[in-house]
């Protein structure tokens, strides 16, 4: 039986609809915020609609799913664009986050990275105490001697800790709100400005309304760049580039330090035992008075998360 022009545009509705809500920034509750998360799947089948639009001889069909792939990829691919960068000549600081899939990572590999990287700070999620007993006993204390750690509050998992490393002298201590561990702390920089990194977790708006809410609180609760502080936030954000909560959090004065690289395709996330989906949900969110000279993503045995290794400059004090 022949495809009608009427089921070719109800064919295509879906795909517009993602595009008018990607475009719009319009994702908001359950579950247009966990759907949006694959927009980059989206974008990557589009071509079927406007396929039926052309066996239907719809015109009507044809254009809308081509405008639909077009919204679609052009929010996917906006990512290669590289965003103006800070300055890059300045003190090197080099940072590396990684969520710890409730302590599952190899402690003996995240140290193994600190030190090949030769990494300032380490800002991790997911922690739990034996995760903090097995990086101590791998040597991050030998190589970052200044700690910061979160344990998870009462009544939730014992994954829900933050923990934060660095060579830096610690000068301050806190905690940025949420539902998990998020450890924060000003940094004395030799020769320049305090900086204040977070290692940043947000609630994950996966399953219900009420995550969603959480995850939109928690992202909101995340603080501004503000002088006379630098800041940095880096972590399992649990947000792509196509959220709008997360686009409308950039907007806020951060700098994302993917889009600095060219890496914002680059997936940070996929599940342990198979390879899809992939998703980029770990971001290096910085101020706009620091450079970035690159980005590296590195798997890390034991978790589900890429590291980030971050290669920053900061301005002079």
């Amino acid at each position: 039986m022949p495809l009608t022009r009427r089921a070719a545009l109800t064919l295509t509705a879906p795909w517009a609809g993602w595009a008018v809500v990607r475009a719009t920034g319009a994702d908001r509750g359950f579950p247009l915020v966990p759907a949006t998360a694959f927009t980059r799947y989206a974008a990557a089948s589009s071509v079927l609609p406007v396929v039926v639009g052309v066996v239907a001889r719809s015109r009507s069909a044809g254009w809308l799913a081509a405008g639909a792939a077009a919204v679609l990829s052009g929010s996917v691919l906006s990512g290669v664009r590289r965003t103006p960068a800070g300055p890059t000549d300045g003190r090197p600081l080099r940072l590396v986050a990684l969520n710890m899939l409730h302590g599952r990572a190899d402690p003996a590999a995240v140290v193994a990275l600190v030190r090949a990287t030769d990494a300032d700070v380490l800002a991790l999620a997911e922690v739990t105490p034996e995760a903090v007993t097995g990086l101590l006993a791998a040597g991050v204390a030998g190589r970052l001697p200044h700690a910061h750690v979160v344990p998870a509050g009462e009544g939730r998992p014992a994954g829900a800790g933050g923990a934060l490393w660095t060579r830096l002298e610690v000068l301050e201590r806190s905690v940025v709100p949420g539902r998990f561990g998020q450890p924060s702390a000003r940094l004395a920089v030799p020769g320049g400005r305090d900086l204040e990194v977070t290692a940043v977790h947000t609630h994950p708006p996966t399953r219900s309304p009420g995550q969603v809410a959480r995850w939109e609180e928690d992202l909101g609760l995340l603080p501004d760049p503000a002088e006379p502080l630098l800041r940095v936030l880096a972590g399992d954000f649990n947000a792509t580039a196509d959220h709008g909560a997360f686009r409308r959090l950039l907007r806020r004065g951060w700098v994302d330090a993917a889009r600095v690289t060219g890496q914002a395709l680059r997936p940070t996330w996929s599940p342990v035992r198979v390879p899809v989906p992939r998703l980029t949900l770990d971001h290096v969110l910085v101020d706009p008075r620091i450079g970035v000279v690159s980005l590296a993503v590195v798997h890390v045995p034991g978790t589900d998360h890429r590291a980030l290794v971050a290669d920053l400059r900061l301005p002079a004090g």
